[in-house]
C-alpha cells in the first residue's frame, strides 16, 4: 500500500512541477497573463511548486525504506525521475502541440525506464 501511496502521490507532485515549470510557457495565450512580467510568473510558478512539495515530501516519506516504505534512497529518485519524465510527456503532447517527438526521444525515454528497473534489481 505504501508503494501504490507513494507512486501517486509522485505522479501528483510531477504533475504540479511540471506546470510550474513548463506552464507558464503557454500563459501568452491566456488573456489575463499577457502583460505579467518575470517577477509575476516566477510567483504563480513558486506558488504551483508549493503544491508539487505537498504531495513530494509526504511521498519521499512514507516509499523510503528507513521510514517503513518499500523503496531505497536511490530507487525513489529513479522512479520520480521516470515518473516525471512520464509526466512531461504527457504534459508536451496535451499542451505543445507544436512540439514533435522524435524517435531519438523514445530511445531516450526507453533508457529512463531501464535505468528504473536497474535501480529495482536485488543484489
Amino acid at each position: 500500500m505504501r508503494a501504490i501511496f507513494t507512486i501517486v502521490f509522485l505522479m501528483i507532485s510531477n504533475t504540479f512541477m511540471t506546470l510550474a515549470w513548463y506552464g507558464h510557457l503557454r500563459f501568452k495565450d491566456m488573456e489575463w497573463s499577457k502583460n505579467l512580467g518575470l517577477l509575476s510568473i516566477i510567483a504563480i510558478s513558486w506558488g504551483i511548486a508549493l503544491f508539487e512539495y505537498i504531495f513530494q515530501v509526504p511521498a519521499n516519506k512514507y516509499g523510503f525504506k528507513e521510514n517503513g516504505g518499500p523503496f531505497s534512497l536511490m530507487q525513489l529518485k529513479v522512479l520520480q525521475e521516470a515518473i516525471s519524465i512520464s509526466v512531461f510527456l504527457i504534459f508536451s503532447i496535451l499542451l505543445f502541440k507544436t512540439e514533435k517527438i522524435a524517435w531519438n526521444h523514445y530511445v531516450a525515454f526507453c533508457l529512463i525506464i531501464l535505468a528504473v528497473f536497474f535501480a529495482f534489481i536485488k543484489k
